[in-house]
């Protein structure tokens, strides 16, 4: 889970082309299509197993389907639409954070002992997913805040899905679902701070294009 942004999110005028190449786009389908699969298969298995870290990965693959359908609806506008487009995604992942932690606190309160084996066949399953997502969109890392926010969360998907297959390994091994519960917890909080960062980012990039326009305006 979690799309910080590790060294910055710095705003480039020169992802406004790139951003609304045909392999962009393109890019932006495929994952937009494999992300809303793995959310269907995953919640239903997260469910069904009693695992708080499988939901909480599921949400991510939603939220991420959604910020691909976003993408993909600003690619090639205007600087202030993609980075409105950024802020939008980062107040999601600032509420998907905060509903796994509430999620989290349920589950241990009523004592959920998921299922490992299903932790695990699953999880792998979304590693999968997620690494080949995340090199597929590698080439664009270097954009304006909405281009890298894409990359960033593809990526950092990878390493929340290892850290449910440690989640799953710690259940199976202690016979209990603190492990799980931990996972989910850190997940959430990495949801929650790459939140702050991209919503950062992205009014850092309307502050400048405000100032800009006020520029030209006094001319």
């Amino acid at each position: 889970m979690a799309c910080s942004c590790s060294g910055g999110c710095a705003s480039s005028r020169a992802g406004s082309a790139e951003g609304n190449s045909p392999r962009w786009r393109r890019a932006l389908w495929i994952a937009l299509v494999v992300n809303a699969g793995m959310f269907l298969a995953e919640i239903g298995a997260g469910l069904a197993a009693g695992s708080s870290s499988l939901q909480a990965d599921a949400l991510d693959f939603l939220g991420d389907a959604i910020n691909y359908g976003v993408a993909l609806g600003v690619a090639g506008l205007g600087l202030a639409w993609r980075a409105r487009a950024a802020l939008a995604k980062g107040a999601g992942l600032l509420l998907l954070g905060f509903w796994v932690i509430g999620s989290t606190a349920w589950y241990a309160m009523h004592g959920t002992l998921p299922k490992a084996e299903v932790m695990g066949i699953v999880g792998f399953a979304a590693l999968l997913a997620n690494a080949g997502v995340a090199a597929m969109l590698y080439r664009f890392r270097e954009g304006d805040a909405n281009m890298r926010s894409v990359w960033i969360c593809s990526r950092n998907d990878a390493i929340g899905n290892a850290a449910v297959l440690a989640a799953a390994a710690g259940v199976f091994g202690s016979g209990s679902g603190w492990p799980d519960f931990v996972v989910a917890g850190i997940m959430a909080g990495l949801s929650i701070h790459g939140g702050a960062q991209i919503v950062r980012a992205a009014l850092g990039e309307l502050a400048e294009v405000r100032a800009e326009t006020a520029a030209h305006a006094a001319e």
